[in-house]
């Protein structure tokens, strides 16, 4: 059944071919269903994963999700859900984007995390998340649940998109990633509603990212990954660029020159010492490092809680020193 895009996709010397929109929608879809044998998923995805996916094949795959992503409810009106996908987690550095998290609550901005449970060898987001008491929802319901009541929730990949979860699990048995990887990056549960934080260590993904947030007119951050999770390095502001409308509208530029020196880190990357220096930040003993600081004031505009670029860079600067007085 699927024998023909096999072959297209692994055409050696004479070239590999790219789905169009459709097939790929198609062929996406039957993976999310289950309905592709071990063998031709096999094939499938490595053949995928060696030629590079093309925009069109991104964009059928999208659609491919969407339409089986489970559906949420926004819990404000006027200002947008962030939407924080955490699949990777801290291997070198140590994993702040809890801290982002906590930042944007202290302001009253929803916040929904998605993401796996088990970090596969790394620091997890979901372990330093339950030090800091945020726990997984364990279906939509609660997840609804959450939002409304609480503002935040974190909603585990398998309840949010079975599919792409157990796509995401293949990865110990093929050895290397797939096209799932990078479609969890994209996802909106509020239907396009939420803004999402996307990030990429590739430049090469990180440039076709942007051209599906714009073919796709999403509303989205985009920028340079930390240790693949979705959080300003720290040491190094990366680029910042809001998508929407089709638009895409750099707010920071990237820092050059030798990164700086964190004067206060945690003791390790571990999640209970990650835990303890992120509730250090924000009892006010140690400073919001000034990247994720900018960060913060990017969601805040693109999120809706001010028109003005200027305005929000103040009030994140403002709100991050109150933190220390």
């Amino acid at each position: 059944m699927f024998s023909h895009y096999i072959k297209n996709l692994s055409r050696g010397l004479n070239g590999p071919r790219d789905l169009s929109e459709d097939d790929a929608r198609h062929v996406f879809g039957a993976m999310l269903d289950g309905g592709v044998t071990d063998l031709e998923l096999g094939a499938l995805l490595l053949g995928l994963r060696t030629k590079t996916e093309s925009l069109s094949e991104l964009i059928g795959f999208q659609r491919a999700v969407d339409e089986r992503l489970v559906k949420l409810r926004p819990p404000s009106s006027s200002i947008r859900t962030v939407v924080i996908p955490t699949y990777n987690g801290a291997r070198e550095q140590a994993n702040l984007l809890p801290l982002l998290v906590l930042l944007l609550r202290r302001l009253g901005l929803p916040v929904l995390i998605h993401g796996c449970l088990d970090g596969n060898g790394r620091i997890a987001s979901a372990y330093i998340l339950r030090e800091l008491g945020i726990l997984p929802c364990i279906t939509p319901a609660q997840t609804q649940h959450q939002l409304d009541n609480d503002g935040l929730a974190f909603i585990p990949t398998a309840v949010l998109s079975p599919g792409l979860a157990s796509l995401l699990a293949l990865r110990g048995r093929l050895g290397t990633r797939n096209s799932a990887h990078t479609m969890v990056k994209l996802l909106d549960p509020f239907e396009g509603e939420g803004l999402k934080l996307i990030s990429a260590s590739n430049p090469i993904y990180l440039d076709r990212l942007g051209q599906l947030l714009s073919q796709t007119h999403a509303k989205a951050l985009l920028m340079k990954a930390t240790e693949g999770e979705p959080f300003a390095n720290p040491k190094q502001r990366p680029k910042i660029v809001h998508y929407q409308d089709g638009i895409g509208t750099t707010l920071f530029e990237e820092e050059v020159g030798e990164p700086r020196h964190q004067a206060s880190q945690p003791e390790s990357i571990q999640a209970a010492a990650t835990a303890q220096w992120i509730k250090r930040v924000m009892a006010g003993e140690v400073p919001v490092p000034h990247p994720i600081a900018k960060q913060f004031a990017a969601c805040l505009y693109a999120c809706g809680y001010s028109a003005d670029l200027n305005r929000v860079k103040a009030i994140a600067a403002v709100e991050s020193a109150n933190l220390m007085s």
